[in-house]
């Protein structure tokens, strides 16, 4: 058996020779699986163009489905999903324009993991903080996680930041 050639766009591999290799590039399938891939990385103001200059889907809005799928000439696009296309554009427009509406940068982990560093050993030793790293302490939040940590879903009790009273501690007096 000779080389194999696989295309990562159709999923699909065959003897790699001259002919072969050729047939499959200029195929119609090839095209529409490369054509798909590449859709997936196009901004939201190209979608709503293409979706603007065709005309609706009959079969699609009578009846929810289309034979053609993504190959339909025809806009599979309600009223709502274009609207909410162009609150998308507008919202990534006033984004980049307003530097008000830019989110504050992540800090990194390293960051955060010297930071912490700097405070254990200042804690543990008894020394002050320098005065920039005290204001800047003031600055942050009393939990001093990073906020995209706290968007992870199902984080261990541990990693949670403590509540805003702080732990609740059940004190007891007797024992047995």
């Amino acid at each position: 058996m000779g080389k194999r050639y696989y295309c990562d766009y159709c999923d699909r591999s065959f003897q790699d020779n001259m002919h072969n290799r050729k047939k499959h590039l200029y195929g119609v399938q090839h095209h529409r699986s490369k054509k798909a891939w590449f859709d997936n990385f196009r901004d939201a103001a190209a979608i709503l163009y293409d979706e603007q200059t065709k005309k609706p889907c009959r079969k699609f809005l009578q009846t929810g489905q289309c034979v053609f799928g993504n190959n339909c000439r025809f806009s599979h696009m309600s009223e709502r999903d274009m609207e909410n296309l162009r609150m998308q554009i507008e919202d990534e427009r006033r984004s980049r324009e307003d530097p008000e509406h830019r989110a504050s940068p992540e800090r990194s982990i390293e960051e955060w993991l010297t930071r912490r560093e700097k405070k254990r050993a200042a804690l543990s030793s008894g020394s002050v903080l320098k005065e920039e790293d005290e204001e800047d302490e003031d600055n942050q939040p009393e939990n001093d996680i990073p906020p995209h940590f706290l968007t992870i879903l199902d984080l261990p009790p541990s990693l949670l930041p403590p509540p805003p009273g702080g732990w609740k501690v059940k004190v007891r007096t007797e024992w047995g």
